[in-house]
């Protein structure tokens, strides 16, 4: 059984899609990008985008009674694989203790022009 997931602090899909799902013991996260509660692109470069990314995935979090400890599995997409250190330091300063698994690919566009987007799987169990 799944439920679908929301959170009013976080913007909201783009898109025709959950802005999360919750299956038995485990919450899947739909791709978040760097934007504001209006739909807005945030501007500036990698590090200002992850920064926004990660902050709103902790809002998500926090708004399911849950923290970055329970991410076990992240996956990111650069627009720019040269991007990867500066977007590693910005990661690093949330991920420092927990240390999910992760994957990073570089793709050829993201929505909004943006320069980055993540997903997560969060476990919600006991």
């Amino acid at each position: 059984m799944k439920e679908i997931l929301h959170s009013s602090k976080i913007p909201q899909p783009i898109g025709p899609y959950s802005q999360a799902i919750k299956a038995g013991d485990f919450i899947f996260t739909s791709g978040m990008i760097p934007i504001d509660l209006q739909g807005n692109v945030i501007n500036g470069g990698i590090k200002e985008q992850t920064k926004t990314v990660l902050e709103n995935l902790k809002l998500f979090l926090v708004d399911n009674n849950l923290t970055l400890d329970n991410v076990v599995k992240i996956t990111v997409y650069l627009d720019d694989i040269n991007d990867f250190s500066a977007m590693n330091e910005v990661y690093s300063s949330y991920m420092d203790k927990s240390l999910p698994a992760r994957s990073i690919s570089e793709v050829s566009k993201l929505p909004k022009g943006v320069k980055i987007e993540i997903d997560a799987i969060i476990y919600c169990g006991k």
